[in-house]
């Protein structure tokens, strides 16, 4: 009756509740469930170490206990001892499967630390666990085993039956985030939060796809919402810092990681991501350390010793060598660990010149990462036919007129690694543009123009652009303008786009951003192609891990730009990466009056600019022009024929243009 009583009193009044607890345990002091009251209450009242104190004498006195190893993770979490927390957890799911509660709090620590594997399982079996209604049941077990077909077709016609079942809506949403399926799970969730405001899960889920949809200004408020919930749930921590990241607020997403580590010092996935947003605000020393660190922690980490190599003005020591050759030479090495060694040890014997081994690290790199892809060159190639068919002149000038006024973008496009950095930093240095990243807003339009397509079914995007009138054009480029507008920190007025894809958009971009700047940054073929080749990219650019399909890739892209330049004629303006290195302020001149702006003396002096960069260039344009990168790809000359046999006329006539083939027969 005490006890009962006791219990009552939690949640109005858990000082008093703890201290009817202790009451109690003068009576009977082996109460395993008196002690367990009173550790509630001590947390309840605020009081976590007092708690945690008591949960750690009651776990190893009840070490079958699932609930006292559950609260005492819980409590071990709430005095940011994580991976404590996760240990006991561990211990409390393994003793009693069943418990939710324990499957939530592991999920989060798990995500924490960056064990994405882990956390999935561990969410999908809270979510299993925490189902109560026997028609889910099957679907939550398909999902926990990771039989998604199975689940997929269990919810599916549950929902068609009980469609406002916010539980299964949010199953739902799993299984079309595991299979990448992004959009899918975002219009789901968008219902389930539709139907209950106050589903923390859900919301948590939405905000995940949002930002790996890269639409972290969307996400940004949910993941804030759930934060002035609980601010020290470590999920919410970290995916507030990726998100952070997306929308270039690098010193916050520093500071929380810095953080969180005080909570998780030994997990390898956190001190690189610290690294890689160190890096990115121009902290290299810093960041390097965090890149080290994650090695000491987890010596086969591939991807720590490719991030130090992708810094560019980093060497390694004959000790780093030895320890990738040794990971290398491991036959249960992690097929991403093996093929990030593979790029990194090939950029070190390139800086070695041992140009024979470098090639043979860089060929087998590209050849692990390809067999990963399911890129298709044919479509590429497909979408350029098309676009040549659409966008003639007789078709631009229908729709002359259209889109939003606004001067403020300026797009630079091309292949990675082109050169369009440098632009890029040399435009931020004048006193009215501001630099911003590689955004993905065009694109994510695009897909919304195109909608989302079945496999084997014909693609809408771009012909769907012909029956856009003039104000749908225009909402398109307020869109645009509003959705990038997070990025713009200085408020200066003109801001860059560097996404190098934009290039198949250009049509789009034209359309509803007539008053643009477009600018193509454009490198010798063999010197663009190979330095993409030799590149990991942190995500898509699908075509750079072939020789041949990187060759047909920028043969497209150039018979692309040569149609908008016969259409549109001085639309675009051209920068050729030698005579920008060459010919610096000739160069710089040309660009900026196509800008319609002043020439500054800042723009010559781009290395002096602190602005954060996050692209594989970021340290190289931080000094000032070199020219030795301009005849690298000599050195691999040797291995270069599948390129150059793909890039046929392309690269005999660089920097001119081979004759082209008309696309249709009203392009002029």
């Amino acid at each position: 009756m005490a006890l009962a009583h006791a219990a009552r009193l939690l949640d109005r009044d858990p000082l008093l509740a703890g201290q009817q607890a202790q009451e109690i345990l003068k009576v009977a002091p082996d109460r395993p469930d008196a002690m367990l009251l009173l550790g509630v209450a001590h947390r309840a009242a605020g009081d976590p170490a007092a708690a945690g104190a008591v949960f750690a004498i009651l776990a190893a006195r009840q070490p079958r206990w699932a609930v006292a190893h559950c609260e005492l993770g819980l409590t071990l979490g709430t005095l940011e001892r994580g991976e404590d927390a996760v240990a006991a957890l561990r211990r409390a799911v393994e003793l009693d499967p069943d418990l939710a509660n324990a499957w939530r709090a592991l999920a989060d620590h798990l995500e924490a630390m960056g064990d994405d594997a882990g956390s999935q399982n561990a969410r999908a079996r809270f979510l299993k666990a925490s189902t109560r209604d026997p028609r889910l049941l099957s679907a939550a077990a398909a999902l926990c085993e990771n039989r998604i077909p199975e689940a997929e077709g269990l919810l599916r016609q549950h929902l068609i039956e009980y469609p406002t079942d916010i539980a299964a809506i949010r199953m739902f949403a799993e299984v079309a985030a595991r299979l990448e399926r992004y959009r899918d799970a975002e219009n789901l969730l968008a219902r389930c939060l539709e139907l209950a405001p106050g589903f923390h899960g859900a919301r948590h889920n939405y905000a995940v796809v949002l930002h790996r949809q890269a639409k972290s200004a969307e996400a940004l408020p949910h993941i804030e919402q759930l934060l002035a919930l609980e601010p020290r749930n470590p999920t919410y921590r970290t995916l507030k810092a990726a998100i952070l990241t997306g929308v270039g607020e690098y010193s916050g997403a520093i500071d929380i990681y810095a953080a969180v580590l005080t909570e998780y010092p030994n997990q390898p996935n956190i001190w690189l991501s610290y690294g890689h947003a160190l890096k990115t605000a121009g902290r290299q020393a810093e960041g390097i350390r965090a890149y080290r660190r994650t090695i000491e922690l987890e010596p086969s980490s591939g991807e720590a010793h490719w991030s130090l190599a992708n810094l560019k003005t980093f060497r390694f020591d004959a000790e780093d060598l030895q320890r990738m050759s040794t990971q290398l030479a491991r036959s249960n090495l992690a097929a991403d660990d093996r093929y990030h060694f593979h790029f990194a040890l090939g950029k070190a014997l390139e800086d070695d010149k041992l140009y024979a081994g470098s090639a043979g690290h860089y060929l087998q790199a590209n050849a692990l990462r390809r067999a990963e892809l399911a890129y298709d060159p044919a479509q590429n190639h497909a979408h350029v036919e098309r676009s040549r068919a659409l966008f003639t002149a007789r078709f631009f000038a229908a729709h002359a007129g259209a889109g939003a006024t606004a001067t403020d973008p300026i797009f630079i496009v091309g292949l990675p690694r082109a050169g369009s950095t440098l632009l890029e930093q040399i435009i931020a240095s004048h006193s009215q543009v501001e630099g911003t990243m590689e955004l993905p807003d065009v694109a994510v339009i695009a897909r919304t123009l195109g909608g989302t397509k079945q496999r084997g079914e014909a693609a809408r995007y771009p012909e769907v652009l012909e029956a856009l009138d003039a104000e749908t054009l225009r909402a398109f480029g307020e869109q645009y303008l509003a959705r990038t507008r997070i990025h713009r920190k200085r408020g200066a007025p003109f801001f860059i786009d560097k996404m190098p894809n934009n290039f198949a958009h250009v049509g789009l971009i034209h359309l509803m951003l007539p008053n643009a700047k477009i600018i193509d940054a454009r490198r010798h073929p063999l010197g663009c192609c190979f330095s993409g080749f030799k590149q990991h990219f942190a995500r898509g650019q699908s075509f750079t891990y072939d020789l041949a399909e990187i060759g047909a890739y920028y043969r497209d892209y150039v018979e692309l730009m040569a149609h908008f330049d016969e259409v549109l004629p001085g639309r675009v303006h051209r920068v050729f990466y030698e005579r920008l290195i060459e010919d610096t302020e000739v160069e710089v001149r040309r660009l900026l009056e196509y800008c319609c702006l002043d020439f500054e003396p800042a723009c010559l002096r781009f290395y002096e600019n602190e602005r954060a960069v996050r692209t594989a260039s970021s340290e190289q344009v931080r000094t000032p022009i070199f020219r030795d990168g301009l005849e690298q790809w000599r050195n691999y000359e040797p291995w270069l024929a599948p390129l150059k046999t793909a890039l046929g006329p392309v690269l005999d006539a660089y920097p001119n243009l081979p004759e082209f083939r008309a696309a249709h027969s009203n392009t002029i």
